[in-house]
């Protein structure tokens, strides 16, 4: 729970440290009022719910926006309007509003519409594109999104669709992040789901703070920080609203419960999954190939290695389903399954095809894996997979 505490206010101070207005007004105009608030673009009404949020009183609002007292009393009372353009930009700007809320239509209002409109289609498109193994267009597409919504919010502009936004894109940026980077660079990863997970907090929607939660666990195991993997990943399944959601999290769960070597949770959280496959539709994590893949390691890692031989006879078939990098990694571990049973031939054939596709997809995560699997006992393997490994570093050094 410390560590909980100290992510959380570290990412706070990170997401709120370069923003133009204090952290608390910051957050405020993210919330379900505000957003009620700023709909009706009303500048008495917004000129309340500032300074309600604010403490503020009319003098103070007054200084900050060049105007007395009197004044402002008059605005929020309807007696008074503010008409010209330069001065609704100037009041927007200095509340950290989107100059649209109070009726400006400039340029730079309008490219930053086009940005919402378009940024959850960015982010589709992204997954999509990491799902069918092109983690490396997705991580493409979604850096320059990431990096102008933070420039807005560092401007000041923190409304909830912003923030919802860059939420969504922080979050697939850090797991595409995790299927490109080598495991020396897998914390960047987990930071960036992380700062996805500080948004998602504050919004108080289950139902993406639990998607969050899940995909920051994932990265955090991957990062082999497996005790707080474990964690995220039981309060993702605390949070899960339906039987889709929970398949979605115990497939990763019981990833992290083998690599910590509980073996008590990774039985009891593959017998749930196992449960949830006549209940609800396969996807490319949760299917028979994948969840017999994690079954595989973590029977290994939990040292019943006799049970992972005995077991990796009955690998069911690739579907369409299957994402394309769980191809390689069922390759990679049923090859650790044929080295521990005495099948360097069986282990040398799968790692064989495992390095072609690894290198095709740009996995160099999975590369490693193979390397530590081949080494010492499949020279070729080794070899190969380390050209490999040293052509993606290099691309991405690039």
């Amino acid at each position: 729970m410390a560590e909980q505490r100290a992510e959380h206010a570290d990412g706070e101070a990170e997401l709120t440290a370069s923003a133009a207005v204090p952290a608390h007004v910051l957050w405020h105009w993210a919330t379900p009022q505000a957003e009620h608030v700023l709909a009706r673009r009303d500048l008495a009404g917004i000129l309340r719910f500032h300074r309600k949020i604010t403490g503020t009183n009319q003098t103070a609002l007054g200084e900050r926006l060049g105007y007395d007292k009197t004044y402002i009393s008059a605005l929020e009372l309807g007696k008074r309007s503010v008409d010209d353009i330069a001065s609704r930009r100037r009041i927007a700007q200095r509340l950290g509003l989107p100059p649209h809320v109070l009726g400006v239509t400039d340029s730079a209002d309008v490219d930053h519409r086009a940005m919402v409109q378009f940024g959850e289609s960015t982010i589709r498109l992204a997954e999509i594109a990491r799902q069918a193994g092109h983690a490396a267009e997705a991580v493409a597409e979604l850096w320059p999104l990431v990096a102008r919504l933070e420039a807005r919010l560092a401007e000041g502009h923190g409304e909830r669709e912003v923030l919802r936004l860059l939420a969504g894109a922080r979050l697939g940026l850090g797991v595409a992040l995790g299927n490109v980077l080598p495991e020396e660079r897998l914390s960047t990863a987990a930071r960036w789901t992380a700062k996805s997970l500080v948004i998602a907090r504050r919004f108080e929607d289950t139902r993406f703070t639990c998607q969050v939660m899940r995909m920051h666990g994932n990265e955090l195991r991957k990062s082999l920080l497996n005790g707080a993997a474990v964690d995220r990943l039981r309060h993702a399944l605390a949070l899960a609203t339906d039987h889709a959601a929970e398949a979605a999290v115990l497939p990763l769960l019981a990833r992290a419960a083998g690599a910590l070597g509980d073996h008590e949770l990774f039985d009891q959280t593959l017998q749930q999954a196992a449960a949830l496959l006549e209940q609800t539709d396969q996807t490319s994590l949760f299917n028979p190939f994948a969840l017999h893949e994690i079954r595989l390691r973590g029977l290994l890692a939990t040292g019943r290695t006799r049970t992972a031989i005995q077991l990796a006879q009955d690998e069911p078939p690739l579907t369409t389903t299957v994402a394309p990098q769980w191809q390689v990694i069922g390759l990679i571990t049923s090859a650790r399954v044929h080295m521990t049973a005495g099948d360097p031939r069986g282990a040398h054939d799968r790692l064989a095809a495992a390095v072609t596709e690894a290198a095709r997809q740009r996995l160099p995560h999975q590369l490693q894996r193979i390397l530590r699997t081949s080494r010492g006992a499949l020279p070729d393997i080794e070899d190969a997979a380390a050209t490999e490994l040293h052509r993606l570093r290099r691309e991405m050094a690039a």
